[in-house]
């Protein structure tokens, strides 16, 4: 076994390990046994120990733009512990605990950037690492660039989830919509991001928090996390933008999407203030058009889009890990599930279909054989 405190190990074999591979779109996952490339220069090669599962895997899966996307290995929030490193690497040495990053930061310049690999081979056939992660994998090799060291007493089985959508929410409402003290906020979704944004809308001190779903079973949830008031559009005869001005008096400061439906883009923005009112968009999709009437912008309201929150990922996410550490945010609570990697199929159906969650849209798989190379550092 390899040193792991103290002593940098440069790859140089390949692993064989196991992965779960989609190798065509709206079929199961495969558990198979695939092949990790040593890490080349400016890499890092990371064993992971635990890994979220998230709608933006699934997202791909069941709905994207399909072409050129398989086969692959899913997953993007995870975190592990440096197995090796390439020739170049000098801020992180085996031993070191870390989560993957999907947006990576490279800290000479201004911009954030997707930087993608492929380092797996199964049965001679190359596979796509899924937006340069691929935590669906006991095994993984990234960019030094989209890796977060972070504290090493941090529990791996909590903080993955900050690899995309806690992040997501959190900065969307903190960072980028930059929710005031006193403010009025509406969160339109109710799933990770959607409770994540509300724990966000808190954090910064809003007054009024409005949880916007279809589903009334995450309201209670949604109170943990600091939601005030609970709108469920079905019960409701008016389109809901009336009904949230008639809650807030023309309309709340602030409005975050977490739904990824050009239809609620637009009911959020118009459930602003007329004047000073700012919407965030934060579901993902890219498969439709969004729009809005021009008078909408005109009267004074703002539209902005969240990228992970806004955050400088290798910045951002060592930090949100010490506030988890610190009782600042909230983890634990978005956890419904804990599954071995062998069950992943079953964890994506418990996602696609929300009635079996009875708060959240959400779980994390462990990899039930976490090894002692995890074991040596908790």
């Amino acid at each position: 076994m390899q040193e792991l405190q103290g002593k940098t190990t440069y790859g140089t074999m390949v692993i064989k390990c196991k992965a779960a591979v989609a190798w065509e779109p709206n079929k199961p996952l495969v558990i198979e046994e695939i092949e990790v490339a040593p890490p080349q220069a400016n890499e890092i090669r990371i064993k992971m120990v635990a890994t979220g599962v998230c709608h933006t895997d699934l997202y791909h899966l069941f709905e994207g733009m399909h072409e050129g996307g398989f086969p692959v290995v899913l997953g993007h929030e995870g975190a592990g512990i440096v197995e090796s490193v390439g020739p170049g690497v000098t801020e992180y040495q085996t031993g070191d605990t870390v989560i993957p990053l999907f947006l990576s930061q490279c800290k000479e310049c201004r911009f954030s950037n997707f930087v993608f690999l492929s380092r797996f081979t199964c049965k001679g056939k190359k596979l796509l690492q899924f937006v340069g992660t691929s935590t669906f994998s006991e095994y993984t090799v990234v960019n030094q660039m989209a890796v977060a060291k972070i504290d090493p007493a941090a529990p791996l089985d909590k903080v993955c989830l900050l690899g995309c959508g806690i992040c997501t929410g959190f900065g969307a409402a903190v960072n980028v919509a930059q929710v005031e003290p006193g403010s009025t906020c509406a969160v339109f979704g109710l799933g990770a991001v959607g409770l994540a944004a509300v724990m966000g809308c808190h954090f910064a001190g809003a007054k009024k928090i409005i949880a916007v779903d279809i589903n009334p079973e995450k309201f209670e949830m949604a109170k943990v996390f600091g939601a005030t008031d609970f709108v469920n559009p079905k019960d409701r005869s008016k389109p809901i933008s009336e009904v949230i001005a008639e809650m807030t008096n023309g309309g709340v400061d602030f409005s975050l999407e977490c739904v990824g439906s050009v239809g609620v883009m637009r009911s959020a923005l118009e459930s602003c203030v007329k004047g000073w009112g700012v919407s965030v968009i934060v579901g993902w999709t890219d498969l439709c058009d969004f729009a809005a009437r021009p008078i909408q912008l005109i009267a004074g309201r703002t539209w902005k889009g969240a990228l992970f929150g806004g955050f400088k990922s290798r910045d951002g996410v060592p930090q949100m890990v010490q506030s988890y550490m610190d009782k600042k945010v909230k983890l634990d609570e978005f956890i419904t599930h804990n599954m071995p990697l062998a069950q992943v199929n079953d964890a994506i159906e418990l996602m696609k279909n929300g009635k079996w969650y009875i708060y959240i849209l959400y779980v994390y798989i462990i990899e039930d054989l976490q090894t002692e190379l995890y074991k040596d550092k908790h």
